[in-house]
């Protein structure tokens, strides 16, 4: 897409919004589906296949909605459009509880939702002066989003049980869909950033011309160690509620105490421009991974030790803003124009797709394998895995990752990768 070449006076907080939209329209219904599904009678498998239909969204998103949304429709409309029918398909998850409709429903809306989470960057990123310093700031506002639907509806939701926990849970449909409603009609305020065509000799779909991008070496090194990474990060989530309990903390604490890696995220982001000029895409980007290995190293070592635990969630803030983050910030200095959605989009099937279809199929029976007949799990044993891969990571992009110069981390302007 094209960097518009008039902006507004203050675009930078339509963007902010834009972006606490985005992520409380997610954050409102996810914590709280995985205890509402087994309520309403959702089978193990049943609640499994209803949570892939973010990684079918990841992957359908590339060859069809990622593809318009670079080549033939203006990101502010297409991001309109989009949250206006995940609405209606949110909304009608509060009517149903059979598995057909709710799972469909699920389907529709991820369809609809995963690939603006491309464009909501890509847009962002048209519309700033300079992206590599001002993103961090934009994408912020995600972090707080996720944390406005979030706790308001944990600690409301909290002292429920049985039926009325069940209808209470219901309406957290009802808010999400409020909020893509919203999002749908503020979009159309944003500023106007156009689709890029394809012109002579450019590749017909925007994604095949991104994918076939990662020829370049620097590139696919970024994209293997994105998988890694995604992975990793994924694996958190996976096993962080479960390791929790089993070392004696509170149920009721858990959330809150996760929930420190969400304030240091915002803190993270605050900075994340002023440390990618200084440090670079590298650097950065390496220290994002190695905060993955110090945190699982720390549950691997000192289990027991819960002021060390809660302690060591701050280095989230580290491991997403700056690998995730500032890997959508390359990427919009790192490819062309007008596959710049597309690239995002081949990114988030990692980062949303294939490393949480991989964290769920290599820490799920792992958890098992170290678990013995009475239930105690050694720790030690499971959270070396990640740390090993976190390592791994950090190792290759050191070693392999070299990008050219012309792509710059200093906000002087993006070059496309030819």
């Amino acid at each position: 897409m094209l960097r518009a070449n008039s902006m507004n006076k203050s675009p930078r907080f339509k963007l902010f919004l834009m972006m606490v939209l985005q992520f409380f329209i997610w954050g409102a219904w996810l914590p709280p589906i995985f205890g509402y599904m087994p309520a309403i009678g959702f089978t193990g498998t049943q609640q499994a296949i209803i949570g892939s239909a973010f990684a079918i969204a990841s992957l359908v998103g590339i060859f069809f909605s990622n593809q318009f949304a670079d080549r033939n429709f203006a990101a502010q409309k297409f991001l309109g459009f989009s949250h206006l029918v995940g609405g209606l398909a949110m909304l009608g998850l509060y009517f149903v509880k059979d598995f057909g409709s709710f799972f469909a429903l699920m389907l529709v809306h991820s369809l609809f939702y995963v690939p603006t989470i491309s464009v909501t960057n890509s847009l962002a990123f048209a519309n700033l002066k300079n992206p590599q310093k001002e993103f961090g700031l934009i994408r912020m506002g995600g972090t707080i989003g996720w944390i406005a639907a979030q706790w308001p509806l944990y600690f409301i939701l909290g002292g429920m049980k049985g039926d009325e926990a069940i209808r209470a849970t219901q309406s957290v449909f009802i808010i999400s869909a409020v909020a893509s409603f919203m999002l749908a009609g503020f979009s159309l305020t944003l500023p106007h950033t156009p689709a890029r065509p394809a012109k002579a000799g450019d590749d017909k779909f925007a994604w095949l011309k991104a994918a076939r991008l990662l020829r370049h070496p620097f590139l696919l090194v970024l994209f293997i160690v994105t998988f890694i990474d995604a992975t990793i990060h994924n694996g958190y989530f996976v096993l962080i509620f479960n390791f929790l309990a089993k070392t004696g903390i509170e149920p009721k604490w858990i959330t809150p105490i996760t929930s420190i890696g969400q304030i240091a995220e915002i803190v993270t982001m605050v900075f994340l421009g002023a440390a990618l000029a200084r440090l670079g895409w590298k650097l950065t980007m390496t220290i994002g991974i190695l905060g993955h290995a110090a945190r699982f190293a720390v549950f691997a070592f000192f289990p027991e030790n819960h002021t060390v635990i809660i302690a060591v969630q701050v280095l989230h803030g580290i491991c997403y803003a700056f690998f995730f983050a500032t890997l959508y910030i390359f990427i919009d200095a790192a490819f062309p124009k007008d596959v710049r959605t597309s690239a995002q989009g081949l990114f988030n099937l990692l980062v949303l797709g294939a490393g949480d279809l991989a964290a769920k199929w290599i820490f799920i029976p792992l958890t098992g394998h170290y678990t013995n007949a009475e239930g105690v799990t050694n720790f030690r044993s499971l959270f070396l895995v990640p740390t090993g891969l976190a390592l791994l990571g950090a190792v290759i992009l050191a070693i392999a990752f070299n990008p050219p110069k012309t792509v710059s981390a200093h906000g002087e302007g993006s070059a496309p990768a030819h």
